[in-house]
């Protein structure tokens, strides 16, 4: 069932159907469905042939309601930027900030860390690239605008919250600046309160022995995965080619961060249907591994995620060198993960099966995600704004000169210190933004709605 506000854009989606393709636009919301429907159906072709079932449920979900429309279209967000106003508080240096791409509420967890910590910060990958560091606040703070009037938050109060959260980034930058305590800090039980506090919590509480009750079973001593509808066999020869493939992500890892050979041997492999929005249509499969010992309980579940180029690199096209990445959209992937996450999970790499790229990481036993109707509240709301604040500053701190010169040659955090010369500008300029942008996406997804009740192609 879709969110209240339905049935207001179901009636903006009828007047919107009979206007003219509208090219994206320079600074305010623009009717202009037939450019809507025709970007959707480019980005999610090429896995019509691969993954129609799963491209079926990605639309379904973002028929729902504005915001996970939102969050299956960062393509559309990042075309936009390269019409929508530059930021008066952007330079050319901070224009090579290692950006995550695809911020929103969503693309946040909370989980124990490689050293056992349980901790909030950034968690989606799949779109990271070099790219201006207030692309991210602007997404970021427009998922802001979307999911709290879909929880009933008034704009006076959502626009309070985003000041918050733009001024924890603000500051949070500012301490970085010539300290290096980005190499240090962690957002922890004992750090946060509220929402936060309680998915740090959630996640600690967690246990692998319970993931894999989730998603396995042990028969004559022999742990296995369960089939489901969101779990299902694969072909012999999907098999042999995740299991041929695990040298080269074996490789992918760091030599000092390897585990035994032992701990990689395959045990069943399964393909992931269903998860995310903006990722359907990827080819996903879970593998589990043997882990530390031969017992079972310490079994891994591997996440191998088909990669694509990132939407960013429309916007800036080879702003991120494909040196960077060896031409591999995994390892862009992978190598986003561990630049942007302090102490980042030890099995993160990459690899290719069947000649297709992946990311690869754990699939963590203590992972929360964070629950977008879970902000319902203008306190909920604005004390967590506080921590996605931070938690975004972090990731483009750690992602700098000091992850790999070669790649990103600033302090961004000095470089996007200097550019804000203002802070109290800078929060009015990205909340001005995301309530505008809120409004062209709702034009959008009554475009979209329109166009898939009417039976549209989009795929």
């Amino acid at each position: 069932m879709r969110k209240p506000f339905e049935s207001v854009l179901s009636s903006l989606a009828a007047a919107l159907i009979v206007i003219a393709a509208a090219a994206p636009p320079a600074s305010a919301a623009t009717p202009r469905p037939a450019w809507v429907v025709s970007e959707i159906r480019a980005w999610n072709h090429p896995y019509a042939a691969t993954a129609a079932g799963e491209l079926d449920t990605k639309l379904a979900k973002m028929a729902l309601d504005p915001y996970t429309f939102y969050r299956g279209t960062a393509h559309l967000f990042q075309r936009d930027m390269a019409t929508w106003p530059a930021s008066a508080y952007a330079t050319a240096p901070t224009g090579q900030t290692w950006i995550g791409g695809d911020a929103h509420l969503g693309n946040f967890d909370a989980a124990r860390d490689s050293s056992g910590v349980a901790v909030f910060r950034v968690s989606d990958f799949d779109e990271g690239y070099l790219g201006q560091y207030v692309w991210d606040l602007r997404r970021l703070a427009t998922s802001f605008v979307l999911a709290g009037r879909a929880n009933g938050v008034a704009d006076a109060d959502i626009r309070t919250a985003i000041g918050t959260l733009v001024g924890a980034y603000a500051d949070k930058m500012a301490d970085f600046k010539g300290s290096g305590a980005e190499a240090s800090f962690r957002l922890t039980k004992s750090t946060t309160t509220g929402v936060v506090d309680d998915l740090i919590a959630a996640a600690d509480a967690k246990t692998r022995s319970a993931l894999l009750s989730k998603y396995t079973q042990v028969s004559g001593g022999v742990r296995t995965f369960q089939t489901t509808a969101d779990l299902v066999g694969v072909s012999a020869t999907a098999r042999s080619a995740l299991v041929g493939a695990m040298t080269g992500y074996v490789d992918s890892i760091a030599s000092s961060k390897r585990y035994a050979a032992g701990f990689y041997t395959v045990k069943d492999v399964r393909q992931k249907l269903g998860s995310g929005v903006g990722s359907l249509g990827r080819l996903r499969y879970y593998v589990l591994v043997e882990g530390a010992s031969t017992a079972t309980s310490d079994d891994v579940i591997l996440e191998f995620k088909q990669a694509a180029a990132s939407a960013v690199a429309q916007t800036v096209p080879g702003n991120l060198p494909a040196s960077a990445y060896g031409g591999h959209e995994g390892q862009r992937v992978a190598r986003t993960a561990k630049a942007q996450v302090l102490n980042a999970d030890v099995l993160v790499g990459w690899a290719t099966v069947a000649g297709l790229p992946y990311a690869v990481h754990e699939k963590s036993p203590y992972q929360q995600d964070v629950d977008a109707p879970a902000f319902d509240s203008a306190g909920r709301l604005d004390v967590a704004a506080s921590y996605f604040g931070q938690a975004l500053a972090s990731a483009h701190a750690l992602a700098d000169q000091d992850y790999d010169v070669a790649v990103v040659p600033y302090s961004i955090d000095k470089q996007v210190s200097d550019a804000i010369t203002r802070k109290s500008g800078l929060k009015t300029e990205i909340a001005d933004f995301a309530f505008a942008y809120a409004d062209q996406v709702a034009l959008d997804w009554a475009a979209f709605v329109e166009a898939y009740d009417s039976g549209a192609p989009l795929y």
